[in-house]
């Protein structure tokens, strides 16, 4: 994307040298559009934030540089030894501009790193699960109070069955008939509802990532460790639980979110004991019991929940997470509702291996 209007106008604002700046696609996310923008001398990411899904832009701003600002103080006393992905002002010290009615953002950019987007090994499983464990215990003593919510009720599962309930009773896109099998699984899973809303008030609130996917966290080129923790975006109030339950959801399956290969979507035991062992291990100090134990049902909502916000989003026409079809969303809903189920035919075997570790 050379010479082009945003392209021009980003260079300039950030900083680059816009006669020789050029920009293209980097990440794979479903919601913010990421560009690596660079001239000769320096690169950085930018993101058109999506404004529909984030309709206050600056909260998400003010929440991600409050984070990045205690992981700097954590740093400078050796406490957080992990990169800090920074917000970049503007010339004119700035941190969101808009551009013919879009809203983008500058982001320092990390060398030296990959990401990955399915987990082929325990290591590598250990090792990401380890950095959002550290991420976690550096934030510890951030209250998680001051946040704001950038998006309301994101992990609240009541409403979600509330909104997804809608959904299907009007149908504005004709497309229950297409998944009438999926929507009555999910029905019968409200149970989960009950489970999640018994656990409120007795394990800590804590400032939570709350998107602890695989290609979050970026490791290193030449060592292989973990380098940083990306993507502060919805880094809201909330459970310990959820953020393990996103690494089960991301990490455990040797499949895709969106692939259609059903008969291998399955929990992998051997990655769920090495995100126990990588997470759980820098918290060790810090958590409770009944705090750890509530990981297993973590396990078993967030595979259902984003399944349900897929299917969800599926019935309300595609207006949430970015499809390259006309099924994809009903597609990623069955490969994660595939994964819930295998997870619950494993609940024993799984809660053996959270007693032990």
């Amino acid at each position: 994307m050379k010479n082009t209007a945003i392209v021009h106008y980003l260079s300039q604002q950030f900083g680059l040298d816009s006669s020789t700046a050029v920009m293209n696609p980097i990440g794979n996310g479903h919601i913010n559009t990421t560009m690596l923008l660079k001239d000769g001398n320096q690169a950085v990411v930018v993101q058109k934030l999506n404004t529909d899904v984030f309709p206050q832009p600056e909260h998400l701003v003010e929440n991600a540089r409050a984070i990045e600002q205690h992981l700097s103080d954590k740093a400078v006393i050796g406490k957080y030894k992990l990169n800090i992905i920074k917000h970049l002002p503007t010339i004119n010290g700035k941190y969101l501009v808009t551009h013919n009615g879009d809203v983008w953002r500058a982001l320092e950019f990390i060398g030296g790193s990959y990401s990955e987007d399915v987990v082929n090994s325990t290591e590598k499983a250990q090792t990401a699960a380890n950095a959002f464990g550290l991420f976690a215990r550096a934030l510890e003593d951030f209250n998680a109070q001051t946040l704001h919510h950038v998006i309301p009720d994101f992990h609240n599962l009541t409403k979600r069955f509330e909104t997804f309930k809608n959904m299907v009773s009007t149908d504005e896109h004709n497309r229950v008939a297409n998944c009438m099998a999926d929507i009555s699984f999910c029905e019968s899973q409200v149970n989960l509802v009950a489970e999640l809303e018994a656990l409120a008030g007795t394990i800590p609130l804590r400032p939570c990532h709350n998107d602890t996917k695989i290609n979050n966290m970026l490791f290193c080129n030449s060592s292989n460790k973990g380098k940083a923790v990306i993507d502060l975006d919805t880094c809201m109030p909330g459970y310990w639980l959820f953020d393990f339950g996103d690494m089960v959801r991301t990490f455990c399956s040797p499949e895709a979110e969106d692939s259609t290969d059903l008969s291998a979507v399955k929990v992998r035991e051997e990655i769920f004991e090495a995100i126990v062992k990588g997470y759980v291990s820098p918290l060790a100090e810090s958590i409770t019991e009944q705090e750890k134990m509530s990981f297993l049902l973590g396990a078993k909502v967030m595979p259902f929940m984003i399944g349900l916000r897929f299917l969800t989003d599926y019935l309300d026409g595609d207006n949430y997470f970015a499809t390259k079809h006309a099924t994809h969303n009903l597609e990623r809903a069955r490969n994660q509702f595939k994964l819930y189920q295998d997870i619950l035919d494993k609940e024993s075997t799984l809660k053996g291996i959270l007693i032990k570790n």
